[in-house]
């Protein structure tokens, strides 16, 4: 869990950094460069680390650039805004993969509940969409505080909910049916 945090925090630190910079300096071009710079500097220093470098990074890195190009030659930070719903909309097509949740339960429940994971992981997966629409829709308002509520109140919100939901049902279909077992 603690790893799947830190490559979240990992993909959205050039958004963290654009939106801490333009928060202090309400300086757009300064901002933007400051996560190009960023973005480009964690893959040099992966690389260095000789850590493996994913397509996700990859990708994480071409959308920067050219988001942050397209911010610096308009002016506008709502194409850096929409970032992070471009990421969210690239984990939803993953998390549509079948059965992709399975992995990171215990065994106890794949063992047990099964569909209920591989379930569990197309809702996921639709949750990343929702969120990276309204993210885009955010995003169009170009209003950075109204964003930087939404990025981390209401989608870091939706998404302790949505694990603290499935946590409680995957133990009650598991204990339910583990009692069934346990009477047959």
């Amino acid at each position: 869990m603690k790893d799947v945090f830190a490559r979240l925090a990992s993909d959205f630190l050039s958004a963290i950094v654009f939106l801490a910079v333009y928060l202090i300096t309400d300086n757009v071009i300064l901002a933007t460069s400051v996560a190009i710079a960023g973005a480009i500097a964690q893959v040099i220093y992966a690389r260095v680390k000789g850590q493996p470098l994913s397509y996700m990074t990859y990708a994480s890195l071409a959308l920067v650039v050219v988001l942050g190009a397209i911010t610096l030659l308009t002016n506008d930070p709502r194409f850096m805004l929409a970032k992070p719903s471009i990421a969210h909309f690239a984990i939803g097509l993953i998390m549509l993969k079948r059965g992709w949740m399975l992995r990171y339960m215990p065994p106890i429940v794949t063992e047990t509940v099964p569909e209920y994971v591989t379930a569990a992981g197309y809702v996921w997966a639709g949750l990343m969409f929702v969120i990276g629409a309204g993210m885009i829709v955010v995003a169009s308002t170009g209003d950075l505080k109204l964003w930087a509520f939404y990025i981390t109140v209401v989608a870091g919100g939706v998404k302790i909910l949505a694990f603290a939901v499935q946590y409680v049902v995957l133990r009650l279909v598991v204990t339910s049916r583990r009692r069934a077992a346990a009477r047959a």
